[in-house]
This record gives C-alpha cells, sequence and structure tokens, in this order.
C-alpha cells in the first residue's frame, strides 16, 4: 500500500523539464506533457467527478453543463483533478475534458455587472452589461482583453474579468 501510495502522488506532482525551464515555460503534467495548471471545458453536458482517480470511486457530484471551464491541477493516468470557478475539486476522465476555452464571468463586488466593449477599449461602446457566473466562449485574448461571445452577446471584456484566462495570458 505504501509503495502504491508513493507511486501515485509521484505521478500527481507536475515536474519542470530542462525544457520546460530553458523556455521559461511552468510545470508539464507528467502524463501529457501540457502546462499544470491549464484551463479547459467540459465536453458533454454529464460529467461525473469523483474523489478519487477511477472508476471506483465516488461520485462527488454531476456537471450538467456543457462548456464550463476547469482548471487541471493534477493528472493521474488518463484521470485529471479539476477545480471549478468556485473552488471546488475533484477528478473526472481525460475524455471527458476540451481544449476548447471558455470563461465565466467574475467582478469584483459580488452583484456588479461587468461590461462587455465593442472593441478592446474601455473608452470603446458598451455592448452589454453581464452578470457574475455568465459563461462565455473564448475567442482570443491579448493578455488585457478578451474577445468572448455567448447566445446573445459577443464583444470585448478586461480579462481580469474572467475565471478561465490566466492574467496576462493570450490565447488564440
Amino acid at each position: 500500500m505504501g509503495l502504491l501510495v508513493a507511486g501515485f502522488a509521484a505521478t500527481l506532482v507536475a515536474f519542470w523539464t530542462p525544457q520546460a525551464l530553458a523556455g521559461g515555460e511552468g510545470p508539464v503534467g507528467a502524463v501529457s506533457g501540457l502546462p499544470i495548471p491549464r484551463f479547459v471545458s467540459l465536453k458533454p453536458d454529464r460529467v461525473n467527478v469523483r474523489v478519487g482517480p477511477n472508476k471506483d470511486q465516488e461520485v462527488r457530484w454531476v456537471y450538467t453543463r456543457a462548456g464550463m471551464p476547469v482548471e487541471i491541477t493534477a493528472e493521474f493516468e488518463n484521470w485529471r483533478r479539476i477545480r471549478d470557478w468556485e473552488g471546488a475539486e475533484g477528478w473526472v476522465y481525460h475524455s471527458l475534458l476540451s481544449g476548447k476555452r471558455s470563461a465565466v464571468v467574475v467582478p469584483t463586488l459580488k452583484d456588479e455587472l461587468v461590461p462587455l466593449y465593442e472593441s478592446p477599449d474601455i473608452e470603446a461602446t458598451v455592448a452589454a452589461q453581464l452578470q457574475s457566473g455568465v459563461l462565455t466562449q473564448v475567442k482570443t485574448c491579448t493578455g488585457k482583453w478578451c474577445q468572448v461571445s455567448g447566445k446573445s452577446f459577443s464583444g470585448w471584456i478586461v480579462q481580469e474579468r474572467l475565471w478561465g484566462a490566466y492574467p496576462n495570458e493570450k490565447v488564440e
């Protein structure tokens, strides 16, 4: 049992590769070779989140909305530990995740509306006001602004008002 736990813990830890250090990049997953942490989205509209990384583990809760952003914080074989925008964590099977980027609107104050601009400029026309928790599809991010869209809106939002893109991250 002790060896299994030690092996499991060793596989969970993201590690620094010489290439990552030379390139100025962060840690990568031991399984995928992709950055840890990283944002992805839920592929289907029903995703079981488990206590641990296998199908025998108890289902902690079920997501019921495709496209929700989650952050991968660890890997173990074909399982990914994820965190959602409210801080809940658990394990999901890798094929239930998509590299397609989405984000959730997060205002500075709880009931504040977040402006969506027609262009990436604080002086631009406000196209809409978005409430906390609104799901957006991320088209691109400059490091300061993200171009997003949803069912009835499209425009630019200050990047720090989104959960699903890191500060200063560029998304193409």
